[in-house]
């Protein structure tokens, strides 16, 4: 169960211009720059956790000013309804949890977007990204009209597999040399989940 509300202040019959979202233990908050302490540290402590996971990062990946500009860059896809990219925080709202991202939303006939996700090392194993990404799915399906989301997986990354299948997504494909992780070209698992309800 999640409860999700505007910017504070604002609220949008379509999208909130900062949308957030209460769950039972975690916020998913798409961040303004104000937060980019909070999330380089995140990044920063889970180096080693997620570099087998995620493509090559430069040394600039690492500073406050990447993340001051990259949080300011996410509110513009917001807005551009381009994509949704929720920073999930603990119920205090003092650690970083992990991501939880909608990226390439196409509309059209398409009215689709693809699922990235990362965690905490320290947070693995307990449900956390499952209940976040579960909340943030039910935001773009009734909030965003997606009829659509698409997550793609690395046959050697389990624990995702397992998630994306507890979620109800279903196998799709099989993509030889999809992404580029961690400096080689990997094979991936195409997963979706299509809206329950027709939009």
């Amino acid at each position: 169960m999640s409860t999700v509300s505007a910017d504070r202040k604002t609220q949008s019959t379509r999208i909130a211009k900062r949308p957030v979202i209460f769950t039972e233990r975690l916020i998913l908050e798409v961040c303004t720059e104000n937060d980019a302490e909070l999330v380089l540290k995140f990044y920063v402590d889970n180096l080693d956790h997620l570099s087998r996971w995620e493509p090559e990062r430069s040394a600039e990946f690492y500073t406050i000013e990447h993340w001051q500009k990259t949080l300011q860059e996410n509110r513009l896809l917001l807005l551009e309804g381009s994509a949704v990219k929720f920073v999930v925080f603990n119920k205090e709202r003092t650690k970083v949890v992990g991501t939880c991202n909608f990226n390439n939303i196409t509309r059209g006939v398409f009215q689709a977007c693809h699922l990235g996700y990362a965690i905490a090392g320290r947070y693995q194993g307990q449900g956390y990204m499952y209940e976040a990404a579960k909340a943030g799915i039910e935001f773009m399906f009734n909030d965003m009209g997606m009829h659509r989301v698409m997550a793609n997986y690395m046959p050697a990354n389990e624990r995702s597999g397992v998630l994306l299948e507890r979620l109800g997504f279903e196998k799709e494909g099989y993509a030889r040399d999809y992404l580029k992780i961690a400096g080689e070209w990997e094979d991936h698992v195409l997963t979706a989940l299509i809206n329950p309800q027709p939009m």
